[in-house]
C-alpha cells in the first residue's frame, strides 16, 4: 500500500502533536496570511515542488534511490529552516532599531499592499482562491458568511456569557457552484488576543449552517473580595468573535478525485492536482505546520507523483486518516472571509450560573415573648442563622428585601389589610420614615456597622449578599419634602398613591420621572454606591419594568463603569419585549415566568427557550416561589410537589432560587390571590426549623447544590436538549459539554427525569440519541443517579418509571 510505503521511506523525526482545536496555546500562535506573505510562500512551494517533481520522474525506478533523495530534501529544508530562524532572530533585532517613522511608513505600505489580492500558483500554475479584503461593512469577500449568531439587534447589544461558560456559535457560510466551504469561529479577549479558534461542522448543508462550541476564559468561584480576583478581572470585558470562511480546496478536490480514480477518468491530471496541493499546503504559513506534520505533506505528494504504483495506491497516500486528521486541526484555508466581528461581554463568576438564598432578616431569630405573648423580631445580628442555613444548603448568594426604614402613614397591616394593628411592622416595601429613607438601616434591625458586620460574616463563609432596591417611597420618605417635584399630583394637589385598578397601595408613592430625570439618576447613584461600600455586590431591582428603560441604562452603567463586579437582577414578570430591552440596558438576570410553566408541554417550550439563543441576553432565573408568588401546583402537589419544583429550577437554568420557608412546605394561599396567606412582607414570621428534617426538602436542595457544584461545566444557558418522553407526566432533557471545553478533558453530561405528577407513579420510555451526546452506541451509557447513588445503563430507548412516594426525579451523570 502507498500509505505503508511512505511510512517505511519517512525520515525518523520527532511527530509534534497537532494544534488542537479549542486550545489557547493554538490560538496564542495563530497569524494572520498577508498578500505579500502569500506571494512569497508561492516562489517558495513552486521552486520546491519543481524541483522534488523532477527528482521523482528521474529516479521512479529506482525506489530506494528516491527516498534517499526525499531524505536528502528533508534534511536540506531542515537546515535552511534553521538557517532562516537565525536570519529571523537577526532581522528582528535590526527591525527593534528601525526608527518610529520608518516603521510607521512600511506599516502603511504593508497595509496598502494586503488590500489588493494576489493570487497564489501551485506547481501546475493553478491559481488558489485569493483573500479578498473586504473594505466596506456590506462587502463580501470571496467566500460569504452571513448571519453570526449569537447576536441581535445589528450588534448594539452584545452578548453576554459568564467567563468559561460554554456557549455556540452559528453561521451561513457558503461559496459559489461545486465548491466546497470550511468555517472556523475564532475567539479573541479584549486585547486582541486570539484565546480559542474552532473548527466549524456544518450542521445543515442544505442551508449551508454551520456552528461549533466556544468558551472565553476558565470557570471560576472566586468572589469580587477575593484576594485572586484580580486575576479574573483581566478575563472580563468585551471579547470578539469572528467567522472565518474558507474555499475548503482538499475536500473539493478529494471529492472529485475519488470518482476520477473509481471510474478511471482523467486520474493521471487529478493525481497531479492533488500532489500539488498538498505541496502547497505543506509550505503555507496559516496552517501551522510543524516539521512532522509538512513532512507527513510532502511525502504524501512524492507518493501521489510515483507513478510506479496504482492510481488507488496514489490517492491513498492523500486519503487516509492522517491527512484527515491534519484536515480538522490545520487546514489549507483559501480565499479567507471574514464575517461581520461580534461582541461577547465576558462577564464575572456568578453572573449566569448562581443559586439564590432569600430571608427576611425581621424574621430571622425572631421569637414569641412568653411574659406578653408578642412576636419579638429579628435583627442583622440574628440573621447570621440565615446565612448558616442558606450555607448549610450550598447556596451562593443570600437576597435580602428591603431593611430600611418602614413608613408610618397608611402602613399596611397582615395580609395586605388597609389598616395596621399597633404590633404590625408594616410591609418592607413601603420605604421610608422620619428615620430616614433608602440610604438608612432600619432601626429596628440593627445599624450600618450591624449591616457591614453582617456583610463581613458571609464573605468569610464565601456567599455573596443581594439587597433589594425598591425604587418607591412611603408618604413619610424624606425625598416627599425635598423632592416634591420627584412625584406625581392630583389635580386637588395632593401626591397619586400608587395603583393598579382595582388593586391599591396607599402605602407607596411612585416616582414620577419626567420632571427630574437627572436628578433622581443622581441620587439612586448615590445610593448604590453607598450601599457598594458597605459590601453589597448585587441588586435586585423591585419592578424594574415599571420605570423608563432609558432610566435603568444610565443608571447601571454609570454604577458599572465604576464597580464592573457588580450585579443586577431584574424583578420583572411582565411582556417579553420590556424583559429583552432590561436585558439590553445591563440587567445582569432576571427574574421570569417559570412559577407559571407547570405541565409538561409548558415546561419543554420553556427550558428550550431559556437556555436557547435568548439565553445570550435574558438570563432567566428560576424561582419556584417568592413572597409574591405562591402556585397552584405548589397548593395541590404537597411534599412531593415541593421536591419536583425545586429539581426543575436547579436543573433546568444555570441561575435558580429559593424563598425561605420552602423547606417547612408553606403551600396555603391566602384566599383569591395567588401569594401566601399570612404574607412574610406585611408581618414577621416565627417558624419551626426544627421541622424541616421531616420533610427532607432542606436535604434535596443541599444534594441539587451540591450536583450543581461538582459539575459546573454543565450549567451554561446554551447546552440543554429537551428528551423525548411518552408519557405526558414524564419530562427529561439533558445537558452536554464537550471534551474540549472541560475543565477536565472528558465530556460531561447530565441526564434529567422527572415525573411531574406529584401523586400518581408514571412509566415511560425516553429516547437518548447516543451520538449527540459523544457516547458509543456499541457500548451504550454507564449512569449515576447523583441523588441516590444508583446506577443504570443506558441505551437508545429507555424504561423509567418514578413514584412520587419515592423517586420524583432522576439525576444522571454519564460515565465517559
Amino acid at each position: 500500500m502507498a500509505t505503508q510505503h511512505r511510512a517505511n521511506k519517512r525520515t525518523e523525526e520527532s511527530h509534534s502533536t497537532a494544534i488542537a482545536p479549542g486550545t489557547s496555546k493554538a490560538a496564542e500562535s495563530t497569524k494572520t496570511v498577508t498578500s505579500t506573505t502569500a506571494v512569497k510562500t508561492t516562489h517558495a512551494a513552486t521552486a520546491a515542488t519543481a524541483t522534488a517533481t523532477a527528482t521523482a520522474k528521474a529516479d521512479k525506478a529506482d525506489k530506494p534511490a528516491a527516498a534517499t533523495k526525499r531524505a536528502t530534501r528533508r534534511t536540506s529544508a531542515a537546515s535552511k529552516t534553521a538557517a532562516k530562524t537565525a536570519g529571523t532572530a537577526t532581522k528582528t533585532a535590526r527591525t527593534r532599531r528601525t526608527t518610529a517613522k520608518t516603521t510607521a511608513s512600511k506599516t502603511a505600505a504593508a497595509k496598502t499592499a494586503s488590500t489588493v489580492p494576489v493570487p497564489v500558483f501551485d506547481a501546475n500554475g493553478e491559481a488558489a482562491a485569493p483573500t479578498i479584503p473586504a473594505l466596506e461593512p456590506q462587502q463580501f469577500g470571496r467566500v460569504v458568511v452571513l448571519d453570526v449568531t449569537p447576536g441581535e439587534e445589528a450588534n448594539r447589544f452584545p452578548a453576554r456569557v459568564e467567563i468559561g461558560e460554554a456557549f455556540h456559535v452559528t453561521a451561513e457560510v457558503f461559496i459559489e457552484g461545486r465548491t466546497k466551504a470550511g468555517a472556523t469561529a475564532v475567539l479573541r479577549n479584549p486585547r486582541g488576543r486570539e484565546m480559542m479558534r474552532r473548527q466549524m461542522v456544518c450542521v445543515n448543508p442544505g442551508l449551508d449552517r454551520w456552528a461549533t462550541d466556544l468558551k472565553a476564559g476558565e470557570r471560576s468561584d472566586l468572589k469580587p473580595w477575593d484576594k485572586d480576583y484580580a486575576q479574573v478581572k483581566r478575563q472580563l470585558g468585551d471579547w470578539t468573535l469572528t467567522v472565518e470562511g474558507w474555499e475548503d480546496t482538499y475536500r473539493s478536490w478529494l471529492h472529485d478525485a475519488r470518482i476520477k480514480v473509481q471510474v478511471n477518468d482523467d486520474v493521471e491530471n487529478a493525481l497531479k492536482e492533488g500532489s500539488a496541493l498538498l505541496r502547497r499546503w505543506a509550505e503555507t504559513e496559516d496552517a501551522h505546520l510543524k516539521a512532522a506534520q509538512r513532512g507527513l505533506l510532502q511525502d504524501a505528494a512524492d507518493e501521489m507523483d510515483d507513478q510506479s504504483f496504482s492510481p488507488a495506491e496514489r490517492l491513498a497516500a492523500a486519503d487516509n486518516a492522517e491527512i484527515e486528521a491534519l484536515h480538522d486541526t490545520n487546514p489549507l484555508r483559501d480565499a479567507l472571509s471574514e464575517g461581520t466581528p461580534r461582541t461577547i461581554r465576558v462577564q464575572r463568576p456568578k453572573s449566569s450560573f448562581a443559586a439564590w438564598y432569600q430571608f427576611f432578616p425581621r424574621s430571622e431569630g425572631a421569637y414569641v415573648d412568653k411574659a406578653t405573648g408578642k412576636i419579638v423580631q429579628g435583627t442583622l445580628k440574628t440573621s447570621v442563622i440565615g446565612l448558616e442555613r442558606a450555607k448549610r444548603e450550598g447556596f451562593d448568594i443570600v437576597y435580602l428585601p428591603p431593611i430600611f426604614p418602614i413608613g408610618v402613614t397608611n402602613r399596611k397591616g397582615k395580609n395586605n389589610a388597609l389598616v395596621a394593628g399597633p404590633d404590625d411592622p408594616g410591609s418592607v416595601f413601603g420605604i421610608g420614615s422620619a428615620e430616614g429613607g433608602h440610604d438608612t438601616v432600619d432601626p429596628k434591625l440593627g445599624t450600618m456597622e450591624d449591616f457591614e458586620a453582617l456583610v463581613a460574616k458571609a464573605h468569610e463563609m464565601g456567599l455573596e449578599i443581594a439587597l433589594d432596591f425598591a425604587l418607591q417611597c412611603s408618604p413619610d420618605h424624606p425625598w416627599v419634602k425635598a423632592h416634591p417635584n420627584w412625584f406625581r399630583h392630583k389635580p386637588d394637589g395632593t401626591i397619586a398613591f400608587a395603583e393598579n385598578p382595582p388593586k391599591k397601595y396607599q402605602d407607596i408613592y411612585p416616582i414620577d420621572f419626567n420632571a427630574d430625570l437627572p436628578g433622581i439618576e443622581k441620587e439612586v447613584e448615590r445610593i448604590l454606591e453607598l450601599w457598594i461600600k458597605a459590601g453589597v455586590t448585587i441588586f435586585r431591582i423591585d419592578n424594574p419594568h415599571t420605570k423608563p428603560v432609558r432610566f435603568w441604562q444610565d443608571v447601571i452603567a454609570a454604577v458599572t463603569k465604576r464597580h464592573p463586579e457588580i450585579l443586577f437582577l431584574a424583578e420583572a414578570f411582565t411582556r417579553p419585549g420590556m424583559m429583552r430591552a432590561l436585558s439590553y440596558a445591563g440587567f445582569t438576570q432576571s427574574h421570569c415566568y417559570f412559577p407559571w410553566r407547570n405541565t409538561k408541554e409548558e415546561l419543554e417550550e420553556y427550558l428550550a427557550e431559556t437556555n436557547g439563543d435568548d439565553g445570550y441576553y435574558q438570563h432567566n432565573t428560576f424561582w419556584p416561589s417568592t413572597p409574591d408568588i405562591l402556585t397552584a401546583y405548589l397548593r395541590d402537589n404537597g411534599i412531593a410537589g415541593h421536591a419536583v419544583r425545586a429539581v426543575l429550577a436547579s436543573m433546568g437554568s444555570p441561575s435558580w432560587g429559593m424563598y425561605s420557608g420552602y423547606e417547612l412546605i408553606e403551600n396555603v394561599q391566602r384566599p383569591g390571590f395567588e401569594e401566601a396567606i399570612d404574607n412574610e412582607k406585611y408581618e414577621i414570621k416565627v417558624r419551626d426549623w426544627a421541622n424541616a428534617e421531616k420533610y427532607g426538602i432542606a436535604g434535596l436542595l443541599a444534594s441539587l447544590n451540591r450536583v450543581r457544584r461538582e459539575h459546573a461545566d454543565l450549567f451554561g444557558y446554551h447546552n440543554l436538549t429537551v428528551l423525548d418522553s411518552k408519557d405526558p407526566s414524564i419530562l427529561a432533557f439533558a445537558r452536554h459539554t464537550p471534551a474540549e471545553l472541560t475543565e477536565s478533558g472528558k465530556p460531561e453530561t447530565l441526564i434529567v427525569v422527572v415525573n411531574l405528577d406529584g401523586h400518581n407513579a408514571h412509566q415511560s420510555l425516553v429516547h437518548l440519541e447516543l451520538p449527540d451526546f459523544g457516547i458509543d452506541p456499541a457500548k451504550g451509557a454507564h449512569l449515576r443517579d447523583e441523588l441516590t447513588g444508583r446506577e443504570f445503563d443506558w441505551g437508545w430507548d429507555n424504561f423509567v418509571s418514578l413514584a412520587p412516594w419515592a423517586d420524583v426525579a432522576h439525576v444522571l451523570t454519564v460515565e465517559y
